[in-house]
């Protein structure tokens, strides 16, 4: 199975990379590009029976090493 991990900071925590991001589209003549937030994907292959167990392992994943759950929120995706 394929597994997707999305990570981003929750709603209201600073977002210094996504700030920075921002101004820099701001400078390139992009002033309309408001909130933006910067996270990261994670991709690998997982050897599992079925894909309700290769998601609950992805999220225990997540919740050990994979997302810092008091700043960030994450979403999985098993294919």
């Amino acid at each position: 199975m394929r597994a997707k991990v999305h990570v981003f900071l929750k709603p209201g925590v600073l977002d210094v990379q996504g700030k920075a991001v921002e101004q820099a589209l701001h400078g390139l003549g992009w002033g309309g590009v408001e909130h933006v937030r910067v996270g990261r994907t994670i991709e690998f292959d997982l050897k599992s029976a079925d894909a309700a167990s290769a998601e609950a392992e992805v999220k225990a994943m997540c919740e050990k090493l994979l997302a810092n759950t008091v700043i960030e929120s994450y979403r999985v995706e098993v294919a």
